[in-house]
């Protein structure tokens, strides 16, 4: 697949941008982790549009070790227990926002990072923004994404599928790909310690605004390409989880780890990288 400012350009011409309806979003943090793949973030803002189509995605659902729900309700991830569909957004490192997603019926936390996007309006703005004129350097990589779409620590809660100026859309028009056409590489997650060899990572094959160490992104033992349809792995979570408000520490590992069954991969974890 060969990506260009010009195919960007065209994508948009010929296409429309329409607001996601919470009732088309899943309520489960993996199965919407696969279906933001080919979406699109949207921030308006007051020098202009800037967009793009969202090519990478890692899973954090309830339960697991690797998120900072793990341990419970804080202050500071009150938005990841929020119906899916709000932002929740975090200083990483005292360096880079992170743009995430929540993805669980409220009252449960999970949350979907959003990884890399494919520009496709607002490129002038976005440089601007990043200081940079490299094209694929705009938006690969979680920080890279939140600086050039202006994404703060003020866009946390914030409902993305509400009328507010950060939102999430989805494309239509005669350019668009259907779900079937499009195909979905799975990896283990980046720069985590902990359950470091699930794979929950979701990225669109081929796509060379996809961020991360290339090695991941094989067809071999490190990634397994299906099309958009949910995987087996993903239909096994479960089904109490969602009926419950509250779990404790073990329940919500135990739901994890069922979750993820079938997804180990056996893969070491790269150092966190957030551009």
């Amino acid at each position: 697949m060969n990506h260009s400012v010009g195919t960007a350009k065209q994508l948009v011409k010929k296409s429309l941008i329409r607001r996601l309806r919470r009732a088309e979003l899943p309520s489960d943090t993996i199965e919407l982790a696969r279906f933001l793949i080919g979406k699109v973030v949207v921030h308006e803002l007051p020098a202009g549009r800037v967009s793009g189509r969202i090519v990478e995605t890692e899973a954090y659902p309830p339960g697991d070790p690797a998120g900072h729900h793990f341990r419970g309700p804080t202050p500071r991830i009150r938005s990841m227990y929020l119906e899916p569909g709000h932002a929740y957004v975090f200083f990483n490192y005292g360096a880079h926002f992170m743009l995430n997603v929540s993805g669980e019926p409220a009252g449960t936390a999970g949350g979907i990072l959003i990884r890399a996007a494919e520009p496709l309006e607002g490129l002038e703005l976005m440089k601007k923004h990043r200081d940079c004129s490299n094209l694929l350097g705009l938006t690969r990589g979680p920080g890279r994404l939140a600086a050039a779409f202006q994404v703060n620590r003020s866009h946390d809660g914030v409902d993305l599928c509400g009328e507010s100026a950060l939102w999430l859309g989805a494309i239509t028009g005669e350019d668009t790909k259907s779900d079937a056409q499009k195909v979905i590489g799975e990896t283990v997650r980046i720069g985590i310690t902990r359950a470091a060899d699930h794979v929950l990572r979701f990225y669109e094959v081929g796509n060379p605004f996809v961020s991360g160490p290339k090695r991941l992104l094989g067809t071999g033992a490190l990634a397994s390409t299906r099309k958009i349809a949910a995987s087996a792995a993903t239909k096994v979570i479960v089904k109490s989880r969602a009926s419950s408000k509250r779990h404790s520490t073990a329940t919500q590992a135990g739901a994890f780890a069922e979750a993820t069954a079938g997804k180990n991969m056996g893969t070491k974890a790269s150092p966190r990288k957030s551009e």
